[in-house]
Formats: structure tokens, C-alpha cells, sequence
């Protein structure tokens, strides 16, 4: 009978601390995410510490690169471009716990390419 008891008390000690591991792994902040456009033509990037998105044009080829925030209902949350000047464009926002996916496109051939759906 005590083996029993102890038994069942380590199973559920053992349970629980593996539920508090869980849950706060779940809990951690998502970290920074990429999406690479081919040929090193450029990039869309989520900054988590600060929520900051931002795209980058690498390629001097004239022509820009487009970056896209799309939420679960398939709405534009909002747009960013760059090319032709220094530095990337950038546009803040608090991605929060809706669900949500970047998409980067150059503007010479127009194909997109996505990323996962996030969130935080």
C-alpha cells in the first residue's frame, strides 16, 4: 500500500513539473523570423525584441522588393517597400497572439514567397 501511494505521488509530482516545463516553453517569446527572396536579391525580417518588421532590397539591379504582413483572415495588415536608397524600410507592429504570415516579393518577376504563420 505505501509503495503504491509513493508511487502514484512520484507519477504526479513527475507530471506536473513536466507541465510547468511545457507552459513555459510555450510562453517564451517567438524569435526573430526570415524570409529570403533567391539570388540574394533580398528579405523580409521580424524583429521580435522591439516588434519591428523590416525589408531590405540587397541587390543595386534596379529594380525593389515588397514586404507584406497578412493576418489569419487574409487581410494586408500592411505594406513596406525599399529600393534605391540606403538602409531598409521598416514599420513597427505588435504582432500579439493573432496569427500571422510575411510575404516578400521583388518587383522584377513578381513571384512572392512566404513565411509560416507566427505569432507571440
Amino acid at each position: 500500500m505505501i509503495k503504491s501511494k509513493l508511487a502514484r505521488a512520484t507519477l504526479v509530482v513527475g507530471a506536473s513539473a513536466a507541465l510547468v516545463v511545457g507552459m513555459s516553453t510555450s510562453a517564451q517569446a517567438l524569435t526573430d523570423k526570415t524570409v529570403n527572396l533567391p539570388y540574394g536579391r533580398g528579405y523580409m525580417h521580424f524583429h521580435d525584441d522591439g516588434d519591428v518588421f523590416s525589408v531590405c532590397d540587397t541587390k543595386a539591379d534596379g529594380y525593389g522588393v515588397t514586404g507584406n504582413l497578412w493576418n489569419a483572415s487574409s487581410a494586408n495588415v500592411f505594406s513596406i517597400e525599399d529600393g534605391g536608397d540606403a538602409g531598409c524600410g521598416k514599420h513597427p507592429y505588435n504582432v500579439g497572439f493573432g496569427n500571422v504570415k510575411m510575404l516578400v516579393w521583388w518587383h522584377g518577376d513578381l513571384i512572392g514567397y512566404y513565411s509560416d504563420w507566427f505569432n507571440e
